[in-house]
């Protein structure tokens, strides 16, 4: 099921959702079309490397730069494939507009690097020696799943359900759609530690942990003025 659209009324411009969408798009069609070494050299310097952190001989051994945490901030701007940009493009644009209108930009944009800087971390202290870089916007739109989870549990969800490609829609409440997504990632997290050893080909430690932090940070950061 995809989602297709949200019902929940939006009384401003998200000017920052479309801002953080434009340089997400803009910095992975720069390096699709950059040569593999910067490329390479890009995602590997500005993705989150967890062993990076975790074994700074390591890291020393490599080439990386010592001390240098910008990454908690940069690899959420970076995306791994067309795939994994358009997913997590999608989801901003349906989910992030309310919740930047119930903030106002200046304290959504505080919020979404927030919840994008705890989920780097939260990763790290589950996979500290890993060493690929960790790069998506998932874990700050996480953040943002959380704080509207909260906000519009019964705002509808309208969902596409790709059967041989009809047009079938159905919608769902809110609460429903993100709760299922939390259990889906909850479910593939403890998959991953069972037989893994916690590594997983996605981020889910960052998901879970922008979704959390989103959840207990959403309310210090509403506006005092907003329309009731």
């Amino acid at each position: 099921m995809i989602p297709i659209r949200d019902t929940a009324p939006c009384y401003s411009r998200p000017y920052v959702t479309w801002g953080l969408i434009f340089i997400c798009t803009a910095l992975f069609v720069w390096l699709e079309v950059s040569p593999e070494r910067l490329h390479r050299y890009v995602i590997f310097i500005y993705g989150m490397v967890p062993n990076r952190y975790t074994n700074p001989e390591w890291a020393l051994a490599m080439g990386y730069p010592i001390d240098y945490y910008f990454t908690f901030v940069s690899n959420l701007f970076l995306h791994g494939s067309w795939w994994h940009l358009i997913m997590n493009m999608w989801f901003l644009w349906i989910f992030a507009d309310n919740i930047e209108d119930r903030m106002g930009h200046w304290r959504f944009i505080i919020f979404y690097l927030l919840c994008g800087i705890i989920a780097s971390m939260v990763q790290w202290l589950y996979t500290p020696n890993l060493v690929m870089p960790v790069v998506g916007a998932s874990g700050a739109i996480a953040g943002v799943l959380g704080a509207y989870f909260f906000l519009y549990p019964y705002a509808k969800i309208v969902l596409w359900v790709p059967i041989l490609f009809l047009p079938i829609f159905i919608e769902v409440p809110a609460i429903a759609f993100i709760g299922i997504w939390v259990i889906f990632q909850m479910s593939k997290a403890t998959t991953a530690i069972l037989f893994y050893e916690g590594v997983s080909d996605v981020a889910l430690w960052a998901h879970l942990g922008g979704f959390v932090a989103g959840f207990l940070l959403f309310q210090y950061f509403l506006r005092k003025d907003y329309p009731a």
